[in-house]
């Protein structure tokens, strides 16, 4: 059931006549709702000059900063009568302190749990319960040390706290959030958190605008972290059935843990299994308080928008965010690998193999470089590693390749990955991509080659931004990441400028055994 003061801004505030486009993109963490599918507005085709689209894009392009610091980029889109938000959060699991990761996507699970107009029949009255299951998981987790589960203290305190967090229940609108999404016409309400970054992004019908503009600076203005002990246990399962009960997601954990010595891209965003059952409400909203402040959120609004009506919106809603000094969070530099690096996991499942080189960051020049070169090697039935592992020697089911493996804010991974069919061994596998990287060092890539997968990814990236929800994505990852969303347009013509030598001299600087770290699963 709605509150009074969200039907009146859904039925009356926000009939605006403002139009733009309905579309969503998905993210490998902290997925809560489910996607929809992307509407499309046009781009140029593979075989037609790029100039005259980037020149419209960027004149379409509006950006501005309020007062508190806080970023806006706009970018109109007059096709259809929808408009695409995403809110850009330049805090992941890097930020996390020591000993408490995880918080970054629990802090994006309990975005969704409302505020004190939102997601509770009466904020006063549940306040103190809130603040009674805080002691009660305290002295629960203190008694735990010293007892047994049965041990009348604890089973009593168990008691108490299940009491006291069935009556904070009875306050609780489940899902107010979204209900009042959907029933203005919004879709595609969704989270994911990175080691770089958390996002938060839902399309409206555009005269919807307002609404969204309401609602969004509502929950981060004034959340309400409740259902905190319910949602860990959906994070607890959440890990399990990534992690902990899959080879592949301990493989993945344990090879970053390898790669990386110092870097915060050792650690799993999802978090380890301690630090999340360790984790408290406090520990949330402390790290909201440092980094979702103003100078860290940036938004991106495209579709069939009036700029001038998102500013002087945005002034309204968002300018009531108080400027905050941000936070001196020193990354680690992770040091140059100097020797090869290892893991091996015998566990009762098919052979694994996973092999990955550092890299620098997403904004180095050579960026789109280790972009073709992953598509040569790894990108699709056409690629060199497919070819070889899986079609013509069936030495494996799979050969894929990721460039920016776990982040790519900082320096990072190139990585290959691969499952030997049955009968054949990893050994097999690791020679054929092996003897795939050598060739790419000493043999030039034909033109023929180089041009067919420069279209692949020139037409990957236009099938992107054709989508109103894939351009805003990809405005404010570059903006924040590089400095400025310009770059965003500079990438299709770095695309069509890699050269063989330039393979070659990145392969060759790269793809050095000193470099290289192996994971691998071997059946027990």
């Amino acid at each position: 059931m709605l509150s009074q003061y969200w039907k009146t801004i859904i039925n009356t505030r926000c009939y605006r006549p403002i139009i733009g486009f309905i579309a969503v993109f998905l993210l490998a963490w902290g997925v809560i709702f489910s996607p929809v599918a992307c509407a499309q507005t046009q781009t140029p085709t593979p075989t037609e000059s790029i100039a005259p689209y980037l020149e419209r894009a960027i004149g379409k392009v509006t950006e501005f900063r309020l007062n508190n610091g806080m970023k806006f980029i706009v970018m109109e889109r007059h096709e259809a009568p929808v408009v695409s938000f995403i809110t850009y959060a330049d805090v992941g699991g890097v930020d996390e302190p020591v000993g408490k990761t995880g918080v970054a996507h629990f802090l994006e699970h309990l975005a969704f749990k409302g505020t004190t107009r939102i997601g509770t029949k009466n904020s006063k009255a549940e306040k103190p319960l809130l603040d009674r299951l805080d002691e009660l998981a305290v002295e629960l987790q203190t008694a735990l040390k010293t007892y047994k589960e049965n041990h009348p203290k604890v089973v009593r305190l168990q008691q108490e706290f299940d009491r006291v967090e069935a009556e904070a229940a009875k306050y609780q609108i489940q899902n107010e959030y979204g209900r009042i999404v959907e029933q203005a016409g919004g879709t595609g309400l969704n989270a994911a958190t990175s080691a770089d970054a958390t996002f938060y992004f839902y399309s409206f019908p555009a005269n919807k605008l307002e609404l969204w503009m309401s609602l969004e600076s509502e929950r981060f203005l004034d959340p309400v972290f409740r259902e905190f002990y319910r949602e860990k246990e959906v994070i607890l399962e959440e890990r399990r059935l990534r992690t902990d009960n899959s080879p592949s997601g301990q493989l993945f954990e344990a090879f970053q843990n390898a790669a990386f010595q110092v870097h915060p891209y050792k650690r799993p965003v999802i978090g380890y299994n301690q630090d999340i059952r360790n984790l408290t409400r406090q520990d949330v909203q402390q790290f909201f308080d440092t980094y979702y402040i103003p100078s860290k959120l940036t938004m991106a609004i495209v579709g069939d928008v009036n700029p001038q009506e998102v500013k002087r919106l945005a002034e309204v809603y968002f300018g009531r965010y108080q400027a905050k000094m941000a936070s001196q969070n020193k990354i680690p530099a992770e040091p140059p690998q100097t020797k090869p690096r290892q893991v091996e996991l015998k566990l009762p499942a098919q052979p694994v193999y996973l092999e990955g080189y550092h890299r620098p960051g997403f904004k180095h020049r050579d960026n789109a470089i280790y972009e073709i070169i992953t598509s040569i090697l790894s990108d699709g039935r056409t690629s060199r590693l497919y070819q070889s592992l899986v079609e013509k020697q069936q030495l494996a089911v799979t050969a894929e390749g990721f460039n920016g493996f776990p982040g790519d804010k900082y320096p990072t991974l190139i990585i290959f990955y691969a499952e030997p069919a049955p009968g054949r061994t990893i050994d097999e596998v690791a020679a054929v991509l092996q003897a795939e990287i050598k060739r790419l060092q000493t043999e030039p890539v034909s033109a023929l080659e180089l041009e067919r997968v420069k279209k692949q990814a020139r037409v990957a990236l236009l099938k992107t931004l054709n989508s109103n929800m894939g351009m805003a994505e990809n405005l404010v990852a570059y903006d924040v990441k590089t400095g400025s969303w310009r770059n965003l347009f500079d990438e299709l013509e770095a695309i069509a400028s890699v050269t063989p030598a330039d393979i070659q001299r990145v392969a060759k600087a790269t793809f050095k055994p000193e470099n290289r770290t192996i994971g691998k699963i071997l059946p027990k």
